[in-house]
């Protein structure tokens, strides 16, 4: 160990879904004293990621990194958010590109511990020869990676059967099969884009190579899925705890806070998709037409890709006459709103989102009742752990082929949701769990202690 304690390296893929919560990570390690992190990003991410670390700054230094350039990607792009979904493939090569600089820092800095995320699995091959710890970090949960990153999966002349469930699956999932649509959707995971590996052999390779798995869950949650995820990949499992958000900072802006405040308590339903996930036309217009079902006040958030006509886009999604129709209970919005903010106003009873596993959490937190419709990847996997196994919320129905939701099955699950007495048998039980202090600080600390544990042995 150096002198003055532990110090981890952090290596997070360019996306803020990923760098967030391994700043959240960071935070949690620099809480107790004792352990120093530097955190390595695209430099034009840096002021951000230094401002997301909060009262952390001071023990987590954030080291810059240059992107090489790559033909097709925007020049100056250095996260998802800048680019398309091709992209993000492409940032992998950038990301793959800057393997000298980590090299260099790596030998320089002398870590006790590297933390990576699945885009890197040549990290280990840096870490290896000095005396490093690299252990794999899924900001994931622990059902998607059972369900689909595990060595169960390597299949015959690549016949993956994604409609079923891994052999050895835990039986107690509701898992044992996914729809069509979901299944196809899957499909991405092991799909190779301008010749390089794909998501799964990525993930396969770093945690093949790694010491440990960490994951930003805990047993309580998803104990049947981490211990598969151990067995299957013959490495130790640290559990981080969920993330659970801190109260937000500041007021509501005044025009939201006006509005919601007009309505009684628990009446409005919000619905958002988180920054990174865009319904096509046809499924938010259908979203939009059910929530005016509803009859109750509404607040809608589409967001859409870098460099569209957000204004051309969401005229496309308005149905004819829909704004007259619901002028003074219904708003829809483009564009960043504070959701934690929104969520935990008075007026607000239901939260219609994506299954992200952070909107998941900050709206049982908030005590609002949940409605899920995710629309890709990980977030099938994810509305099925809450809906199903742990009976948080409930989900849209969607038709099995096509995934295809009508405007009656929007309506159905919000009024489902809002129904007096129904939360989901486990709403209160793990809102409980998640708001105490005592719980989360116990599951901070226990991280924290089996890390450096594993790290120093």
């Amino acid at each position: 160990m150096a002198a003055d304690g532990m110090h981890v390296v952090m290596f997070p893929f360019l996306a803020f879904g990923h760098i967030s919560p391994f700043v959240q990570l960071a935070r949690k390690l620099v809480a107790g004293g004792g352990v120093r992190v530097t955190l390595l990003s695209a430099a034009a991410n840096v002021p951000r990621v230094e401002a997301m670390l909060g009262p952390a700054a001071a023990a987590v230094a954030v080291a810059p990194l240059r992107l090489q350039r790559v033909p097709g990607l925007p020049e100056g792009a250095e996260s998802t958010a800048e680019v398309s979904a091709d992209g993000a493939e492409l940032l992998k090569v950038a990301v793959d590109g800057t393997r000298p600089q980590v090299a260099a820092l790596l030998a320089e800095l002398r870590p006790d511990a590297l933390l990576f995320d699945f885009a890197t699995p040549w990290v280990t091959e840096l870490a290896a020869p000095l005396g490093i710890k690299a252990l794999h970090f899924s900001v994931f949960s622990a059902v998607s990676g059972a369900y689909l990153m595990v060595p169960s999966r390597r299949l015959s002349d690549g016949d993956h059967d994604l409609k079923s469930a891994p052999a050895g699956f835990p039986p107690s999932s509701s898992l044992a099969t996914v729809p069509a649509y979901q299944a196809a959707n899957f499909s991405y995971v092991f799909t190779s884009f301008h010749g390089e590996p794909c998501v799964y052999d990525r993930v396969l390779a770093g945690i093949q190579a790694s010491d440990a798995i960490v994951i930003k869950t805990c047993f309580e949650m998803e104990g049947p899925y981490i211990d598969y995820l151990a067995a299957q990949h013959g490495k130790p499992v640290l559990v981080t705890g969920p993330v659970v958000p801190e109260p937000p900072q500041g007021e509501l802006e005044e025009r939201w806070a006006k509005w919601l405040s007009s309505f009684p308590d628990k009446a409005v339903v919000f619905a958002s998709f988180g920054s990174e996930t865009f319904l096509p036309a046809d499924a938010a217009t259908e979203l939009l037409l059910g929530l005016e079902a509803t009859n109750r006040p509404f607040l809608v958030v589409l967001n859409f890709p870098k460099g569209t006509d957000t204004t051309a886009e969401l005229a496309e999604r308005t149905p004819p006459g829909f704004e007259e129709r619901t002028k003074g209970r219904g708003v829809v919005h483009t564009g960043w709103v504070q959701q934690q903010h929104i969520l935990r106003h008075r007026s607000v009873g239901c939260f219609v989102n994506h299954a992200g596993l952070s909107s998941v959490v900050e709206g049982l937190v908030a005590g609002c009742r949940l409605v899920l419709l995710p629309m890709k990847g990980d977030q099938y996997l994810n509305a099925a752990l809450f809906a199903r196994d742990l009976r948080v919320g409930t989900e849209v129905a969607r038709r099995d082929g096509d995934g295809w939701f009508g405007r009656r099955d929007v309506s159905d699950a919000v009024e489902t949701a809002m129904a007096d007495g129904w939360e989901g048998q486990g709403t209160n039980k793990w809102r409980d769990f998640l708001v105490d202090d005592a719980v989360q600080k116990r599951l901070a600390d226990d991280f924290v202690t089996d890390f450096k544990k594993f790290v120093r042995a």
